[in-house]
């Protein structure tokens, strides 16, 4: 294919992405889901599931092979971008005098769907092997699989909250403080089972890279910060200069984390946490409405890439029974540890099932991992699909188990006391309490 073909055949698959990925996006909105839940929708309708299987001369007249590394390239941009805004916005301060509960719910959150996920991919790896695609039970692939159940979407998750009313209320807050703990965590964990897959490329065995990777992290608090903190709030520079210098440094840093084994979005995250926030702690909004504007509108190239991965004809009768298997253990070990330690921190059991439900939405930060999953060989391609079909459906059931949860609340409120007599306290799902006596 000649340059100029190239081109012009990205071109058109840009425009047909950015268009459906975006109409997905809004229709889900409309119909009560979060934004990703249609983008994702959009980029496996426009992989070879639906649209390969529909009109296979247009899939291939629209995505040929050539132009796939051109595709990758502005997924990993988007990523780099997305992930390097999330790293700047984490603060984990936002725990305050619910620190305690909102340390215990992450840690429950992670340790009882980490243990899961681990025990059924070696308890069931017979089965998984059987999907086909080469899936070996490897210490890095178990525990790839236990973080796959463990992970909650700290962005989508906060959209929920947002749209839903809860951003004020008990529930709302320790669910987003303990995301943001949990996705630390995962983080962690899944960057050691990178650096022990041997992904990357690199010669170097597992130790150097980890050596070498603390070392990284260690110059970057130690040496980066300061000096960002005097470039951006000494210097002043303009927005627009101070917002090319940080997403090179973004950049930079994620290509040394690809270069020691591990993935792009390693560096992006750990570039936006030793970010200087302004001089009063407060998020600089001249940096973060342009990181937000740049990922959201190449996010859709990710969508889309992970849509291509997507082999929905491929799925036997096995897959499917592994999916509802994966799909049951993902929403239960989620939604059952997160109420027990919310109950156990000294939450009502309405506020704490809300708790619960909140973390089981995957989205976004499932397919981030899943993607880096797939590319060091931790996950075949078709438990990648049950994977991604996973995240799907735990992101599609958070909003109507909400629904729930109000009103199981409604129907426990006491009917209003008769004309004369003493209220008596009662507690909402929602957070809002009447009375004294908080907890139950």
């Amino acid at each position: 294919m000649s340059p100029d073909a190239l081109i012009a055949h990205l071109v058109g698959a840009s425009a047909l992405i950015l268009v459906a990925a975006h109409a997905g996006g809004g229709l889900a909105r409309r119909l009560g889901q979060p934004y990703i839940v249609g983008q994702l929708a959009a980029g496996i309708a426009l992989g070879p599931s639906l649209l390969g299987a529909l009109a296979p001369r247009a899939y291939d007249e629209l995505f040929p092979a050539a132009v796939g590394p051109a595709l990758t390239g502005f997924s990993q941009l988007s990523l780099v971008v997305f992930l390097f805004a999330v790293g700047y916005e984490l603060d984990l301060t936002i725990l305050g005098d619910r620190a305690r509960v909102s340390v215990t719910v992450a840690l429950a959150s992670f340790a009882v769907p980490m243990t899961v996920g681990c025990g059924a991919a070696v308890l069931f790896r017979d089965t998984v092997r059987d999907l086909g695609g080469g899936w070996e039970p490897s210490a890095a692939a178990v525990v790839f699989a236990g973080i796959a159940l463990s992970i909650t979407a700290v962005p989508v998750l906060t959209a929920i909250v947002r749209e839903n009313g809860l951003t004020r209320t008990v529930p709302g807050v320790v669910a987003v403080s303990a995301a943001g703990v949990l996705d630390a965590v995962c983080w962690t964990v899944l960057a050691g089972a990178m650096l022990d897959s041997g992904a990357g490329g690199t010669a170097l065995g597992w130790p150097w890279r980890a050596a070498l990777a603390l070392g990284f992290v260690t110059v970057m608090g130690v040496a980066a910060r300061p000096v960002l903190r005097r470039l951006l709030w000494r210097t002043r520079l303009e927005p627009s200069l101070r917002l090319a210098l940080l997403v090179g440094f973004a950049l930079g840093s994620a290509w040394v984390t690809h270069r020691l084994g591990l993935h792009v979005i390693f560096g992006a995250l750990l570039a936006g946490l030793v970010t200087p926030r302004e001089e009063g702690g407060t998020l600089d909004p001249d940096l973060l409405r342009p990181l937000h504007e740049i990922s959201s509108l190449l996010l859709p190239f990710f969508f889309v890439l992970s849509g291509q991965s997507v082999a929905l004809n491929g799925m036997t009768g096995t897959g499917w029974a592994v999916l509802l298997v994966v799909t049951v253990l993902a929403v239960t070990t989620k939604v059952g540890s997160g109420l027990v330690a919310a109950r156990l921190g000294g939450l009502d059991r309405h506020d704490a099932r809300t708790v619960g439900v909140l973390l089981s939405a995957r989205g976004l930060t499932e397919l981030i991992a899943l993607n880096a999953g797939l590319e060091a060989g931790l996950v075949s391609a078709p438990l990648y699909t049950v994977l991604v079909f996973m995240a799907l459906a735990t992101t599609l059931l958070t909003q109507p188990l909400l629904a729930l949860t109000r009103r199981l609340a409604a129907r426990d409120r006491p009917v209003p006391p008769a004309p004369g007599t003493a209220p008596q306290p009662y507690a909402t799902a929602e957070g809002a309490a009447e009375g004294p006596g908080r907890g139950e």
